[in-house]
């Protein structure tokens, strides 16, 4: 029977046969080579071929993580400027408003020292119209005196008598008042 059906196998595969023997194919060493290369694929699947594909998960799970985390920093860095921008504007604002209340102040203050300067000017004045008067009045008494003294002197030569302290007193005032009145 095995010759019988190698013939009937041998007869229907006769072109495949054929094609085999000329590139020098033994059956039996290729169904070996089948199996040796069965038994080697599934331990390199067992113990290589899974490694690397658990491998390739977990770098594809730390790339999805490094991801996730790339948006979140996206966001908070987002979030963090969103927040420097109002920060600078309230500080601008603030900034701001203490310049205006500083030149209010400075405007305050420039006023009140004007105040000031104008009250000492005013005292000043005051000070110096009465140190004036003062001084008017000391010159004035002074030249009365000493129109006092002329007339009595002018008088005691045109008339060539002694006057008395009493002509003398009364030549003096009305000197005085004759000066006064002019």
């Amino acid at each position: 029977m095995d010759a019988f059906n190698l013939l009937a196998v041998a007869q229907s595969e006769g072109q495949v046969a054929q094609v085999a023997r000329t590139f020098g194919v033994d059956w039996q060493h290729l169904g070996s080579q089948i199996i040796s290369f069965s038994i080697v694929c599934s331990v390199l699947y067992k113990f290589a071929y899974q490694r690397i594909l658990v491998m390739l998960e977990q770098r594809r799970q730390q790339i999805a993580l490094g991801i996730a985390n790339a948006e979140k920093i996206k966001v908070e860095l987002d979030k963090t400027e969103t927040q420097r921008l109002e920060v600078l504007a309230q500080a601008h604002a603030q900034g701001a408003k203490f310049i205006q209340e500083a030149q209010a102040a400075a405007a305050r203050v420039q006023q009140e020292e004007t105040k000031k300067a104008i009250a000492a000017a005013e005292q000043i004045t005051a000070k110096a119209r009465e140190a004036a008067l003062q001084e008017h009045d000391q010159m004035l008494a002074g030249l009365k005196r000493e129109v006092g003294k002329l007339v009595v002197q002018a008088t005691t030569k045109v008339t060539g008598k002694v006057l008395t302290a009493e002509d003398q007193r009364r030549l003096a005032e009305e000197a005085s008042k004759e000066v006064l009145v002019q």
